[in-house]
């Protein structure tokens, strides 16, 4: 069931994506950073929205680092560097607020949590390294039951399958669960699994208005 304004009291387990909902993003630095390397027409080739089968390979993991590189570097005339173009990917990254650290261990204490992110190898590292810079942390997996990244586990949003593999891995009971994630269509993906799902507007919107 979708739902409006959920009270997370009311639910035994939460599973939280990451991008939007606990760590700040901005796709549009990342567009521009990729329109200055590539050209004005880069949108065509990425954007929130609609990404290209490069893309989906990298958040399941199906090619590496250095594959997608070297697939960026052949779709451009220019000379682009290996560093210019992880620097272009990882722009879209901003921080982790404090608020959101202290509000996951004190949640955590409380309910079963998990982690459940549409992410790849370049961007977590970028993560963890933010996490550590800002927090002294080793990553965000200490926060949660388990943390399940698309690259590691060979499945992403908002394919059901991702989401009935977190459920059954973990004896989690679909009811008593709800899903957070600030994509619509992954809300939909959650959706046809029985999980309870709310949509966060993060233009709008923190996870923090829910405690």
């Amino acid at each position: 069931m979708s739902i409006q304004t959920p009270k997370l009291n009311h639910y035994e387990t939460i599973i939280f994506d990451l991008g939007g909902v606990i760590i700040n993003l901005n796709y549009k630095k990342t567009e521009e950073e990729f329109k200055r390397l590539f050209g004005s027409d880069f949108s065509e080739l990425y954007s929130k929205k609609s990404q290209t089968e490069i893309f989906n390979k990298l958040e399941t993991g199906d090619i590496s680092e250095k594959q997608f590189v070297e697939a960026m570097q052949k779709s451009s005339s220019k000379n682009v560097s290996h560093q210019e173009i992880i620097r272009a990917w990882n722009a879209m990254l901003l921080d982790i607020p404090k608020e959101r650290i202290e509000f996951l261990e004190k949640i955590g204490k409380e309910k079963r949590i998990f982690l459940l992110s549409n992410t790849n190898e370049i961007h977590k590292k970028a993560f963890d390294k933010i996490v550590l810079d800002s927090h002294k942390m080793e990553g965000l997996e200490p926060l949660f039951e388990k943390a399940y990244f698309s690259h590691l586990v060979g499945m992403r949003k908002p394919n059901r399958e991702i989401f009935d593999f977190v459920i059954q891995e973990n004896n989690l009971n679909p009811q008593k669960t709800l899903f957070i994630d600030d994509s619509p269509q992954h809300i939909e993906g959650a959706l046809k699994t029985g999980l309870n799902s709310y949509h966060l507007e993060v233009s709008t919107h923190s996870v923090l208005d829910l405690v």
